[in-house]
């Protein structure tokens, strides 16, 4: 007989596993409010008569900090779905590393508010500022998916039919390239050019959303 999505069995070890459904719900819900939230933060700018069309250009920058972090966030989204089908089963442990996961994410709402206030109204200095505080959050959020990976890798028996140990280890690559370019585009952007960090951002945004669904994915599960 089929076990019931939330009932709880002993590992070897003693610990006890459990079915994913709690966590892959209250994820999910995590994920809708922080991406929700990013709306609050576009404002209707202050205008005299006639002058809207121009008030609005004047926050063109504010604008593109929302589109780059609904994006960021559907990635993210993307990747941990992709993620949680790995697994059979979760662990006490594992589910704080998910919730260190999903810390890294209610937190991008913050650095995405100072970015478009730095880029709208702030001088060089302040973007700088502004874009190396988005990249050290990016970079940071990078290290629970690779405690995530590689406490997966230790624990095989987490994992869903058809997926291999190895394949999740292929899979620490990339959390560890976002903890390093993502760092290396805060430093480009603080250093050399806010606008080359940005860049380097959203770069690294879409090598996130390419992989969401797995380093050698396919022949990992052959």
């Amino acid at each position: 007989m089929a076990e019931a999505p939330d009932e709880v069995e002993q590992a070897g070890a003693g610990s006890r596993l459990s079915g994913t459904d709690r966590m892959t719900a209250f994820s999910d819900g995590v994920f809708a409010i922080v991406i929700t939230l990013l709306v609050l933060d576009l404002r209707v700018p202050e205008y005299h008569e006639g002058e809207l069309l121009a008030g609005l250009r004047g926050e063109g920058a504010s604008y593109l900090a929302f589109v780059v972090s609904f994006v960021y966030i559907g990635v993210l989204w993307l990747n941990h779905h992709a993620l949680l089908k790995l697994i059979r089963a979760t662990t006490l442990t594992l589910s704080w590393i998910n919730l260190a996961v999903l810390f890294g994410a209610v937190i991008i709402p913050f650095p995405t508010a100072v970015l478009a206030s730095a880029l709208t109204h702030g001088d060089t200095a302040d973007q700088r500022t502004g874009v190396a505080l988005y990249a050290l959050a990016a970079a940071l959020m990078s290290a629970p998916w690779l405690v995530f990976f590689g406490y997966l890798h230790r624990h095989p028996e987490l994992l869903d039919r058809g997926v291999s140990p190895e394949h999740v280890r292929a899979q620490r690559l990339r959390p560890i390239t976002g903890l390093v370019l993502y760092g290396l585009s805060g430093l480009l952007g603080w250093f050399v050019n806010p606008v080359l960090g940005l860049i380097g951002i959203i770069v690294m945004i879409a090598y996130h959303a390419v992989t969401s669904e797995g380093l050698h994915r396919r022949r990992g599960r052959r």
